[in-house]
């Protein structure tokens, strides 16, 4: 996984609450067995017509939001089901950092075992960044490191479990971790 020490990227934005794994990822696509190429899926029924052109009235395919690397979005984000497919979803298109007021839990642990950062602000931040976004180009700078985030006439701390943010620092996932002590493992096993 790709370390996340300070990302910056343009915001899309989401003025939903309770958006579900299942809008995120929905389930006709979930029979491949790679963790890639869901991106092209990602809110496919609201992004896309019965006709299958784009639907110029979802949020993502707004001018604006092209590119985008930050999601914003509404309270309870990544409920439903605990499909590990909604994180791909999202980092397959792009997003690196999701930013709302609360997420589901399995869907944070999901997020945050997969590279991606998923930030628990409060309301009235996360009210003034989806206003900044809904209808212009908006760019934060997201420090991890610090556990600050920062934009034009915008600046808001977070906080992050110890174990995580070493996670994603390091871009490392649970098995990498585990490699970390590769040599005391190995010891063990050989006075085994």
């Amino acid at each position: 996984m790709e370390p996340i020490i300070n990302h910056k990227g343009t915001v899309a934005t989401m003025d939903r609450v309770n958006v579900d794994t299942d809008q995120i990822i929905p389930k006709q696509f979930l029979k491949r067995v790679e963790r890639t190429g869901f991106g092209q899926y990602l809110f496919f029924d609201w992004r896309f017509l019965p006709d299958g052109k784009p639907d110029p009235k979802f949020e993502l395919n707004q001018k604006h939001n092209q590119g985008a690397t930050i999601l914003v979005a509404g309270h309870n984000f990544g409920c439903g089901s605990s499909r590990e497919h909604a994180p791909w979803a999202l980092d397959d298109y792009g997003f690196r950092v999701i930013i709302a007021p609360s997420f589901a839990d399995i869907f944070y642990n999901n997020c945050v075992k997969n590279g991606m950062l998923p930030i628990r602000l409060d309301e009235k931040k996360v009210d003034q960044l989806l206003s900044k976004g809904a209808n212009d180009t908006y760019s934060l700078t997201v420090s991890l490191e610090n556990q600050k985030i920062s934009g034009e006439g915008f600046e808001a701390t977070f906080s992050i479990d110890p174990y995580w943010k070493e996670m994603l620092l390091n871009g490392w996932d649970e098995i990498g971790l585990t490699l970390q002590y590769d040599k005391e493992i190995q010891a063990f096993e050989q006075k085994a």
